[in-house]
């Protein structure tokens, strides 16, 4: 029985959470972020990423309100999320081409092959849950 509350909150928090990023979204594309040019890896009808909007967001600070503000901050969860995929899926083509995880890991800063398989190993299963 508890655990089907806190099943159920979670699910509310996490539809709260939807709810927010997509008014957020609405907001941002209104105050101008509808009108920047399409990516060719994300043609149309897939929308603009949360890291798009937030770029947007710096990009046009000076003409945002407070509240436009606060919505490129509500979606800063979901870029973070995109970014982490990016990440994993270069780590994963990387590795598919034939580059060392000692390859890898010196082109992106870490201290170890190890590290660098670690921070993979910690992001596939972050997507995989």
């Amino acid at each position: 029985m508890i655990h089907c509350m806190r099943m159920r909150r979670k699910q509310d928090a996490n539809q709260a959470q939807a709810e927010r990023q997509h008014e957020a979204r609405e907001q941002l594309l209104d105050r101008g972020a509808k009108d920047l040019a399409r990516r060719p890896w994300r043609p149309a009808p897939i929308p603009l990423s949360a890291v798009d909007l937030t770029q947007f967001a710096v990009w046009r600070s000076a003409d945002l309100t407070n509240d436009d503000l606060l919505a490129a901050l509500v979606l800063l969860p979901a870029a973070r999320a995109e970014v982490e995929e990016v990440e994993s899926g270069l780590l994963f083509l990387a590795r598919s081409s034939g580059l060392t995880w000692a390859e890898m890991a010196d082109a992106m800063g870490f201290s170890s092959p190890q590290a660098c398989q670690q921070r993979f190993n910690r992001l596939t299963s972050r997507h995989d849950s």
